[in-house]
């Protein structure tokens, strides 16, 4: 079991890093006003970086 809860702890870590990068991305392409590129359900589409951070910062 404590394997498994080590391994559960290392993907929660690696998904916060994850998180972060793609947050400090966002970030840094909305104060240039620049679009992203991103799929959604398998369909390319170009969104304002400042839409999605604050998609991203919406309450869940």
């Amino acid at each position: 079991m404590a394997v498994k809860h080590k391994s559960i702890e290392l993907a929660d870590k690696i998904f916060a890093g994850m998180q972060k990068a793609i947050r400090n991305l966002y970030e840094k392409s909305a104060a240039n006003n620049e679009l992203m590129v991103i799929s959604v359900n398998g369909e390319v589409k170009h969104l304002p970086a400042k839409e999605l951070l604050a998609k991203m910062n919406a309450p869940k």
